[in-house]
Parts: C-alpha cells; sequence; structure tokens
C-alpha cells in the first residue's frame, strides 16, 4: 500500500485540493496539445492548398508553353504566313476563354542591317486593313532586328506593330541566343501590361528557322532563322486564375523574381498590395516556380484564424475541460477504490472464479469447435471426391464424345474441304486442351490415384512434384506403409504432403527432398525433410499465414502429433505420426454429447 494510499485511508477526509491540482494540470496540458494539433493541422492544410496553388501556376506556364510550341509548329509547317491566316488561327484558339492570362502572340522577323531595306520593303507593299502603316521604332541602326510584323490580337496593341524587340539589350541577348541554340527563351525582364501599368506581363519566345537547311552549327542555324513567335502574358491574371480553386479567399500571394541581371529580382505580383506584414499569428508557406530557367519565389500567407473552423476555436478548451473533468472524476474514483478495498478484493475472488467457470466452458467449446472441424474436414473431402467424380463421368465423358465427333469431322474434310478441316482440327486441339484442363482439376480436387492406397498416391504426388520444381525427390517405405489405413487417414496424409511440398518448392530453396512412410507398432508415420534455408520463428507465426497450422491442426483431429523442425544450418524436418484405426468423431456424436 503507498503513502498516498495509506493518507487516504487514515484521513478522516480525502485530500481534494491534491486531485484539484493534478487534475488543473491534466487539464492545462490537454489544452496545450489541443491547441498546437489544432495549429499543425490547419497549417499543413494550408501548406497544402499552397502546393495546389503552386501546382496550377506550373501547369498553367505549361500550357502557355504548350501554346506557344504550337504556334511554331504552325509557322515551321511550310508555306507563307498572311495576316489573314495568323489572324484565324489565333481566333480559333479562343484566348479570352481558353487561356485567360495570355495578352497576345506575335512574330518578330530577324534580320540584319543589309537585309533591312528588303525587309521594310516588304512591309510597305502588304496594304490591308487589318494592320496601321509599317514604321520601324525605336529608330536607329543595329547589327541585328527581331521585329514584330503579326500581332494578335491587334486591338490594344496596334502601336506594336514595327517594333525592335531587340533594341532592349537584355532582350536581345536573350533572343539570339535562343537562335543560336535553337531553344525557347525568355529574357525574364518585367513588362508593363497595357490595361493595367501597375499589373507585370512576361513574355517567352521560340525562334523558326527555314526548312530543309542545315543547322548543325551556330552559323546554319544564324542562316535558317527567319524570326521568332512569342506570347506575353499577365502574371497577375495567371496567378488569380490558380488561386480561383483556394477556399480561403483571404490568403495573401506574393511572387518575386529570385535573381534579376544579378540583383534581387522584382515583384511580380501582390494580392493584398500595402498589406501589413506577417507576424507570429500567420500561417506562411514559401514555394518555388519554374519559368524556363527562372526561379520565381511564391509566398502564401494567411492569418491563422481564418484557417479555424468553429470547432478547432472551440476544441482546446473543450479538451482542457474534458481532461479536467475526466482527472477528477478519476481522483474520486481512486479515492472510492482505496476507501472500498475490501470489497474490491471481494469482488475480484467472484470474478476469479467466475473467469475460471468461463475457461472451462472455453475449452469445451474449443473441444467440440475441433470435433465439428474434423466432421467439417471429412465433408470437404467427400464433396470433393462427389465433385471430381461427377466431372470425370459427365462432363469427361461428354468431352470424349465431342473429340470423336470433331475426329471424325477433321477426317472427314482433310481432302474435300480444307478450310472446315482446319478448323475441326483447331476444334480437336481445343478439346484436348480442356480434356487436359479437366483432368488437372479433379486432380486437384481429388487423385483419383488415392483410390489405389496411400503409397501410390505419394508416389505420385511426388513424381508431380519433381516434374513441376525439377528439385530431386526421394521417397521411401516399407512394404506395409498403407495396410489398414482408411481413407480419411490417407487423405490428411496426402494433404499434409501436399502443402508441405508446395512450402519447399515456394520458399525453401531446397535441391533435394527426402520422405519416408512406414508402419510400426500400430503408428502410420511420414517425415519429409529438406536442405534448405529452415523456417524461422517469425514466418511461421506471421499474420494470414495457415499452412503450418493447418497441418498440425489436421493431424491433431486424428489422434497423431506432428513436429516442424527448423536445423541452424538450414534445413526443414515435418514428422506426423497418428495410430491406425483412429476413429474421427462424427458430427452426430457431437449432438449427442452435447
Amino acid at each position: 500500500m503507498t503513502r498516498l494510499q495509506f493518507s487516504l485511508h487514515s484521513s478522516a477526509k480525502p485530500v481534494w485540493w491534491l486531485g484539484v491540482a493534478l487534475s488543473l494540470g491534466v487539464g492545462a496540458t490537454l489544452y496545450m496539445v489541443a491547441t498546437r494539433s489544432v495549429e499543425s493541422e490547419a497549417r499543413q492544410r494550408f501548406h497544402n492548398q499552397a502546393r495546389n496553388t503552386q501546382y496550377n501556376i506550373n501547369t498553367s506556364i505549361k500550357a502557355y508553353t504548350d501554346v506557344l510550341r504550337a504556334a511554331a509548329s504552325y509557322f515551321q509547317a511550310g508555306g507563307d504566313v498572311t495576316r489573314e491566316s495568323f489572324h484565324r488561327y489565333v481566333r480559333g484558339l479562343d484566348l479570352e476563354h481558353n487561356y485567360p492570362a495570355i495578352d497576345n502572340i506575335n512574330f518578330a522577323e530577324y534580320y540584319t542591317e543589309a537585309q533591312r531595306p528588303a525587309a521594310e520593303a516588304r512591309q510597305h507593299q502588304l496594304n490591308d486593313k487589318l494592320y496601321p502603316g509599317y514604321r520601324l521604332h525605336p529608330a536607329g541602326q543595329r547589327q541585328e532586328y527581331a521585329v514584330l510584323t503579326l500581332i494578335e490580337p491587334l486591338e490594344g496593341f496596334a502601336d506594336r506593330y514595327g517594333l525592335d524587340i531587340a533594341a532592349r539589350p537584355g532582350v536581345a541577348d536573350a533572343l539570339f541566343t535562343a537562335r543560336d541554340q535553337g531553344t525557347m527563351s525568355s529574357s525574364g525582364q518585367p513588362i508593363p501590361l497595357r490595361g493595367a501599368p501597375s499589373h507585370i506581363g512576361m513574355a517567352m519566345r521560340i525562334p523558326i528557322y527555314r526548312n530543309n537547311m542545315p543547322m548543325a552549327t551556330v552559323g546554319q542555324r544564324r542562316a535558317a532563322c527567319i524570326g521568332s513567335v512569342g506570347l506575353g502574358f499577365s502574371v497577375p491574371r495567371l496567378v488569380e486564375s490558380a488561386l480561383g480553386e483556394m477556399p480561403v479567399r483571404t490568403v495573401r500571394v506574393t511572387l518575386r523574381d529570385v535573381v534579376y541581371d544579378g540583383r534581387p529580382g522584382a515583384w511580380l505580383f501582390d494580392s493584398q498590395p500595402g498589406a501589413a506584414s506577417v507576424d507570429s499569428e500567420h500561417f506562411v508557406t514559401e514555394l518555388p516556380v519554374q519559368f524556363h530557367g527562372r526561379t520565381w519565389q511564391a509566398q502564401f500567407s494567411v492569418p491563422k484564424r481564418e484557417l479555424y473552423s468553429r470547432f478547432d476555436q472551440f476544441l482546446p478548451t473543450l479538451a482542457g475541460s474534458m481532461g479536467f473533468g475526466a482527472s477528477m472524476l478519476i481522483y474520486a474514483l481512486f479515492v472510492t477504490l482505496a476507501s472500498s478495498r475490501r470489497r474490491a478484493v471481494k469482488m475480484a475472488r467472484a470474478m476469479t472464479r467466475e473467469l475460471r467457470d468461463s475457461q472451462a466452458r472455453l475449452q469445451l467449446s474449443h473441444h467440440r469447435l475441433r470435433r465439428l472441424a474434423a466432421h467439417a474436414d471429412h465433408i470437404k473431402e467427400e464433396e470433393r471426391k462427389r465433385i471430381a467424380r461427377e466431372i470425370h463421368d459427365d462432363l469427361g465423358q461428354n468431352l470424349l464424345a465431342l473429340r470423336i465427333e470433331a475426329d471424325i469431322l477433321a477426317t472427314r474434310t482433310e481432302k474435300t474441304h480444307p478450310r472446315l478441316h482446319a478448323r475441326a482440327r483447331a476444334t480437336l486441339h481445343q478439346i484436348d486442351n480442356t480434356i487436359r484442363s479437366v483432368r488437372q482439376i479433379i486432380n486437384d480436387l481429388r487423385p483419383n490415384v488415392l483410390d489405389l492406397g496411400l503409397s501410390a498416391a505419394v508416389e505420385w504426388q511426388i513424381a508431380q512434384f519433381r516434374q513441376r520444381s525439377g528439385i530431386k525427390c526421394e521417397f521411401v517405405e516399407d512394404a506395409v506403409a498403407d495396410h489398414g489405413v482408411d481413407d480419411h487417414c490417407a487423405t490428411a496424409f496426402f494433404r499434409v504432403l501436399q502443402e508441405s511440398l508446395s512450402n519447399i518448392h515456394q520458399h525453401a530453396g531446397a535441391s533435394i527432398v527426402h520422405v519416408e512412410l512406414h508402419q510400426s507398432h500400430g503408428m502410420l508415420r511420414m517425415t519429409i525433410s529438406d536442405n534448405g534455408i529452415g523456417i524461422n520463428t517469425a514466418s511461421r507465426h506471421k499474420a494470414g499465414s495457415f499452412g503450418l497450422v493447418g497441418i498440425e491442426e489436421r493431424i491433431s483431429l486424428l489422434g497423431g502429433n506432428c513436429s516442424i523442425n527448423s536445423l541452424t544450418h538450414g534445413g526443414t524436418t515435418v514428422s506426423i505420426a497418428v495410430p491406425i484405426g483412429y476413429r474421427v468423431a462424427a458430427a452426430e456424436d457431437m449432438r449427442l454429447s452435447a
């Protein structure tokens, strides 16, 4: 008896202040645990939502990249691309509905200063109502040009017609590097948008080369390049479309280029400009977004309270209250039990007697279940025998008759109807396969060789095992091994042999198997040993594995004994012994005993 128990017994009044103090401690602990659990779950939920948004942004960038590659394929396919055909192509993409963040798709013609007069002459010759008058801008002479000559949609971008985008040094480096390497390019420089100057846009381009021209070297690619196809998209619209699936609308998302010209990158997007900086009352997650060799850092933040449901806010208080109340109840129960020790001991003794009675009833029930299992096993074997016999007598005879008819048909049509003869031979082959399958099913249900005696059945099973596994298997028996053995005992020994050989084939990795069958002193004994890897204890008692348990139970039902030994240096030996003439209790016996 502890000192606390002694004080509870000896004191006239229980020490309730101690119970209150302990209960307060438990309640406070549960309150803190629940608070951290709610916060951790909300943080993980927010992180998953942020990752979904990150995935949506990356998916949209890939979709816009696919649009750009498709436009490049349109130019690369061959033939002249006119303003009208380019207008129809872009209108067919339905950018407003399918790709809402894309502002326009354009084509920039590449040429040098020497090629400039001819290129400008071609543009001046184009006289239609779709585009304004051609004017190269910005003015000035440069070694190479990349002039926008096709823009769709043109509304809002008419002044970009004739713009030399290579006039910006950073853009020019990206354009001509991509041309020389044959890759997609993006300068990464922000582009102010027309509709919303405070919003940031981005552009990416892909070079177009003349067909049937060599492009193995940089010089060849420069000579073959005719221009590049590009598109510009709105970063805010890109992010806002990705945010559409986020359930919490108060999430703040900022997007920033990690490195820009060797300096900290510029801000690309802020869903809540001017909002206060994040603090400890916010969940914050930062995830990278890849954009053609550049990395954007997306920061997601939200006040913690926005992710707490009413239940989440109430849960810590509920947990603390329940912890306090439960602790008080347990303490009161402890006091009650401590003051009623004699009654508890008396109750324990009564429960012990009841437990012993229950154990006796359980043993009786277990005994009846084992007898019922023996009867069920007997019924199963009899049913297998009946099904095998019916398949053999009915389906087997019908298949044999059908084969004879098909053989006659094949013989009679061999010379007169070649095609019918071929079909008949194919049918005959199929019938032979079916007959073999039926025989295999009959053997799986109950081999007919069991009717010839246990020794014959064991020899047959060992021969099947040698043929199936390629493992050497030796069989030793005495002259009267199966003398006086009834069908039930023979079937049980045969099933044990089947299970043992199957385990050896699948798991043992053995090269030699030794089987002995002999009868002595009224006992029928069989030993199956191999030189495999053995059986460890964990595998023998693994959940869901009933092979070895089934062997032991089957032999036990026959009044015999079974031992399964695995040697340390490898190899396993299964030994079973059953008294000759042992009679398994039938269902009628169980009803009488009940």
